[in-house]
Parts: structure tokens; C-alpha cells; sequence
């Protein structure tokens, strides 16, 4: 059984478990607490020694980095839906994993970071980011049903955590219909699991 060490708040720990949940794969969830420094204990670092969440343990195989993780499951264990075999689909999947690690994570995973945790993060800066952002995946997804074409791919899965989110950061999903009726389209996927969500004043 593979198991997953990760936060219940984490949107980059919620892809790997949104993932394993789309792919009915059985696995175990391993909680790291942040706030007590789990992630920084010799045990954890011995499996990323840049000590973040998400990791899995796929029977003595391990994986760290969730975009990592999004690919492995999929090339292991998916039917080759969710991710692309062919060049082109492969590389349209690859551009939405760098807007993850990009502009989602300096948008609305960034301006959910400063009201959830109170750090010295630009809040304005990040939150600027995301508008500019869903402003344009408001525009792609006005005339595709998933971000690569007509069926969900690991681009969805990447991108689905910290936009579902982005209110608890201060950014409104109100602008953007075509983002909401996507996000809705996940949403509906069989296997899906929510992210825990969080009262803005559980970390104040």
C-alpha cells in the first residue's frame, strides 16, 4: 500500500491525494505536523531531505515533490488519460506543471499562505498574481472542458487545490464563471476527495 506523508491543509499534499483517490489506488494517510517541525525531524528528511510535503512511500519507492508525484501515479498506474502519451499532449500537460509551480504558487497559493500562516509575503503582490492568472485560464477554459482538451489529465489535478482555495486567501472566484464551472467539472470526477477547508483563524 503506498503511503502518503502530508498535511490536511497542504494544496500541494492534497494533488497527491486527489490523485490517488481518481486512480482508486488504496494508500495511507501519514500526517506531518508543520507547525511542530515534523517536516524537519531526521526520520522525514531521510525520505526529502528538502524536508516538504507531499512524499509517498510506493513499497520502498519514494517520490517527493507533488508534480513529481501527479506523474508517477499516472504513468504507473493511470490507462494513459492523465497524461499524455503523444508529444503534443505531453507537452500541453508539461505547461500547466509550470504554471503550478509558477504562477499558482506565487498566486493564490502564496496569498493563501499570508492569511492562513500571517508571513511577510507580499498579500497584494500575490493576490495581483491570481487575478492575472485566472483572468487568462478564465479565457482558455471558456472553450475547453479540462485545461488539455475534453477529459481531465494531471494539468487538473496540479492546478484544482490552491484555485479551489483561493477565497481563503482573499482571492474571489466571482470574476471567473469558466474557472468555477471547471472547477465544478473535478469536482464531479468518480474519486474525488475535497481539501480540508480552513477558517481563516485557525492559524492567526
Amino acid at each position: 500500500m503506498i503511503k502518503l506523508y502530508r498535511h490536511p491543509i497542504s494544496g500541494h499534499a492534497h494533488r497527491a491525494e486527489l490523485m490517488l483517490s481518481l486512480l482508486d489506488i488504496p494508500h495511507e494517510l501519514i500526517d506531518v505536523d508543520l507547525l511542530k517541525g515534523e517536516q524537519r525531524a531526521s526520520e522525514f528528511l531521510a525520505l526529502n531531505p528538502f524536508g516538504q510535503v507531499p512524499v509517498i512511500d510506493d513499497e520502498g519507492t519514494i517520490i517527493s515533490d507533488s508534480n513529481a508525484i501527479l506523474v508517477y501515479l499516472a504513468r504507473k498506474y493511470g490507462n494513459g488519460d492523465w497524461l499524455p502519451k503523444d508529444a503534443v499532449g505531453a507537452s500541453a500537460v508539461q505547461k500547466w506543471l509550470s504554471v503550478a509551480a509558477g504562477a499558482i504558487a506565487t498566486g493564490p497559493a502564496l496569498a493563501r499562505l499570508v492569511v492562513l500562516f500571517k508571513t511577510n509575503h507580499d498579500h497584494e503582490a500575490a493576490k495581483q498574481v491570481a487575478n492575472k492568472l485566472f483572468a487568462q485560464m478564465d479565457q482558455v477554459l471558456s472553450d475547453h472542458t479540462f485545461l488539455v482538451g475534453e477529459h481531465a489529465t494531471i494539468a487538473d489535478v496540479a492546478g484544482y487545490s490552491y484555485i479551489a482555495h483561493a477565497p481563503e486567501g482573499g482571492v474571489s472566484l466571482d470574476p471567473y464563471p469558466h474557472i468555477r464551472v471547471w472547477l465544478s467539472r473535478i469536482e464531479s470526477l468518480k474519486g474525488f476527495v475535497p481539501m480540508q477547508k480552513t477558517d481563516v483563524n485557525v492559524a492567526a
